[in-house]
């Protein structure tokens, strides 16, 4: 009996020990369970994570190696507040057709922040551009999808390096001047409509870049209290961030560079998109003509999260089908 309760009282120990570890682990990095559990994600889905130095920056980024080492080399750009992690349910349904490559851009996720530096649509794509020098490989060309705000960069990097990168798709694509919604109004009266610092502000953006509540990330206490927390530490850095994507002279650059463009390219828009108006995808089709474009109904801004199979149809269909200029 003594042996058991030693047991027992040995056990109990261990486990106050690990929670205590646990708690200060926590209290340390609110973020980190999320982090991890998202890493966790990506190991769960064979992505290997990586770092290089390129653009003056320290990138970090998943990779997921092809078969073929003559397949595409499938490049993943996230837009404005995300990260790679958004990519992840497409990665699923590319990956064994493609190399994968997923980064972080610089200021955003775990790539590094330079305090001062520019992180608007120029700066980031000539940094991308560094980074795809960096990753590229004899005999897999490149096709770079961009979303959202990454698709603004995208649309600059393909139009200035037209060698570089060898298909091209626009994911509701920022950067034109699209019809007047509520999210564009506030960007351009110097609000920041994605603004989280508190429950309700954090359901709102999730309403506002999903359309199906049933599609968006559960994330229940106490990861929501260390995302709001998070996020209220960010506004800076994200008003800084919008001050020169929305509200600069530089918000409408990649439309406007898009006409050079003669890559064969995927236009890819939801119809219920509450962020970048489906509108735009007209404008962007007007400077690429080539464009294929692909219009889906269901779906917000999230589309790569909302509808995986469609994206990962359309992407597929670039590859295989799309045509140049």
């Amino acid at each position: 009996m003594a042996l058991r309760l030693t047991r027992t009282r040995t056990v109990a120990l261990v486990a106050a020990v690990l929670v205590c570890a646990v708690a200060v682990w926590i209290w340390r990095d609110p973020m980190a369970p999320l982090r991890n559990g998202l890493a966790l994600q990506g190991w769960w889905i064979d992505l290997s994570a990586r770092q290089v130095e390129a653009g003056g920056h320290r990138w970090v980024y998943d990779e997921h190696e092809a078969d073929d080492p003559a397949a595409p080399t499938v490049v993943l750009v996230h837009g404005f507040t995300g990260g790679k992690e958004n990519w992840y349910p497409l990665a699923t349904r590319l990956r064994d057709r493609y190399r994968l490559v997923i980064p972080d851009l610089p200021g955003w996720g775990e790539s590094q922040r330079i305090d001062g530096a520019d992180y608007g649509f120029k700066a980031q794509a000539a940094r991308l551009a560094a980074f795809l020098r960096a990753i590229r490989r004899d005999g897999s060309p490149i096709v770079l999808v961009g979303h959202s705000m990454g698709g603004g960069i995208v649309a600059i990097t393909a139009a200035e390096q037209p060698d570089l990168v060898a298909r091209v798709a626009l994911i509701d694509a920022a950067g034109v001047r699209f019809a007047d919604n509520a999210f564009g109004l506030e960007v351009l009266a110097g609000s920041n409509p994605f603004a989280v610092y508190d429950a309700a502000s954090l359901q709102r953006y999730l309403d506002t870049v999903f359309h199906d509540r049933a599609a968006q990330p559960a994330i229940p206490w106490p990861a929501s209290k260390a995302v709001i927390d998070w996020r209220i530490a960010q506004a800076p850095f994200e008003q800084q961030v919008l001050d020169r994507i929305g509200r600069s002279n530089e918000r409408f650059l990649p439309g406007e560079m898009a006409a050079s463009i003669r890559q064969p390219t995927l236009l890819l828009w939801c119809r219920q998109d509450r962020v970048i108006d489906p509108s735009a995808m007209a404008l962007y089709a007007e400077k690429i003509p080539q464009a294929l474009q692909v219009s889906l109904d269901g779906c917000g801004h999230m589309s790569i999260m909302e509808k995986p199979d469609d994206v990962a149809a359309a992407v597929a269909r670039l590859i295989q089908q799309g045509n140049p200029r």
